[in-house]
């Protein structure tokens, strides 16, 4: 464990350090964008770049970025004129309750269709599967909004409503749209997991004991196949604050993925940063996490 944490410790550090220098080497300057069109004097354009820290060297600079991130502070947002933390902190709900809704349907529909695949061996599964990983979440966005939003009205298509209960129903058809191609692929591993412990001698041994067949699939077969659902799950989940860009869009939402979008638009640096460091924080946890539990899903990996 003691391993594990100080890689995902360096693995972040190594990242902070290439996020800070692939937009500090980025085209364009944050400077045109705070002028907003104006004309101002040499001693106006000096002030900005001293009160943006944007006079100083490069090591400089991202070292005191670095200190002010271990403190929590990311720096002061060029486009909205607050501080980096306080502007994500207010769209993050959203997006976490996009990713939660669409983690449960992942996970959900995903392992529950991959084990009906598995038992049934029907060609419909296959048949879903290969259309669903198929469709980008920009398509299943444009579907859902017309059919279940505008033609049917039975879901709001625009927006991050008011209140838990409306909230929830805004972000039905986001989490549909921005899960469909995960559930898929969640689909497709959990079958083919399930398929290849189905072969394994042991589970013949298990039935002509006379375990019940539910018994049987629980304890012998999807346990057993459960280390490379796990894994990929995680990959999955972990990958979801990147795809709410494309999502968060279409649909109208103020969240983090409509902040990267507006963010990159304008230059906003600070933001950039926060946002990109977040994801591949988040990603980085994840897959550690799931690199922790993996022993005890299967212990003959701790032997």
């Amino acid at each position: 464990m003691i391993r594990r944490l100080a890689g995902m410790a360096a693995t972040l550090l190594v990242t902070s350090f290439l996020v800070f220098a692939s937009l500090y080497l980025a085209p364009g300057d944050p400077i045109a964008f705070l002028v907003r069109g104006r004309s101002p004097s040499p001693a106006q354009l000096a002030a900005l770049r001293a009160e943006y820290h944007l006079n100083q060297p490069f090591p400089v600079r991202y070292f005191d970025w670095l200190v002010g991130v271990l403190h929590g502070d990311f720096g002061q947002s060029y486009l909205f004129n607050e501080s980096v933390g306080a502007v994500i902190w207010s769209r993050l709900p959203a997006t976490l309750l996009l990713i939660g809704v669409s983690t449960v349907l992942i996970l959900g529909v995903g392992v529950g269709a991959g084990v009906i695949g598995a038992l049934r061996r029907g060609r419909l599964v296959v048949v879903l599967v290969t259309v669903g990983a198929a469709i980008p979440s920009f398509t299943a966005a444009i579907v859902l909004r017309s059919v279940f939003g505008v033609r049917l009205g039975w879901f709001p298509t625009v927006g991050n409503g008011s209140g838990p209960l409306d909230q929830l129903h805004h972000v039905i058809l986001p989490s549909v749209a921005l899960a469909i191609t995960f559930m898929a692929l969640v689909t497709r591993v959990t079958r083919s997991a399930m398929l290849d412990e189905l072969k394994r001698e042991h589970v013949e041994v298990v039935r002509s004991r006379g375990l019940p067949e539910a018994t049987v699939i629980r304890r012998h077969v999807l346990r057993n196949a459960l280390g490379p659902i796990v894994t990929v799950s995680g990959l999955l989940v972990s990958g979801l604050l990147v795809s709410t860009t494309i999502v968060e869009t279409a649909f109208g939402m103020s969240g983090i993925g409509s902040l990267l979008v507006q963010s990159v638009e304008k230059m906003d640096f600070p933001v950039v940063q926060a946002i990109v460091l977040l994801v591949v924080g988040a990603f980085v946890v994840v897959n550690t996490l799931v690199d922790l539990l993996y022993p005890l899903i299967d212990p003959r990996v701790r032997a």
